[in-house]
């Protein structure tokens, strides 16, 4: 049915258009991983160094710290990551619609 170079994957994207639009969505990725990651190795850090009961008393917008960075930061983060990553897709397909798919409505005009 398909030939085996002709397969196209995430991993093994095809022309120009579709490599820049996978490097982007792994730097989104490695942005959430980063985020992620980051977070919660801050925490473990404010416990080890500081007491656990004194993690609770360090705070930001009147919410504790860690509860902050994992209930509102991150989908925060997530979100901006979004955002971000529809402008550039925006601005990308607009200057390159080689790869695009494009629809075209018929006007009555001609009869068909």
């Amino acid at each position: 049915m398909h030939e085996p170079n002709k397969r196209v994957s995430f991993f093994r994207p095809r022309g120009s258009t579709m490599r820049g639009e996978t490097r982007v969505i792994k730097l989104v990725m490695a942005g959430w991983l980063a985020a992620i990651a980051g977070s919660q190795f801050f925490v473990w850090f404010l416990e080890t160094n500081h007491s656990a009961l004194l993690l609770n008393d360090y705070t930001f917008f009147n919410l504790p710290v860690h509860f902050w960075l994992t209930g509102q930061f991150l989908p925060l983060w997530f979100i901006l990551l979004c955002i971000l990553f529809n402008i550039w897709m925006d601005r990308h397909a607009a200057r390159s619609l080689d790869g695009s798919l494009r629809f075209r409505i018929r006007s009555g005009e001609r009869g068909d």
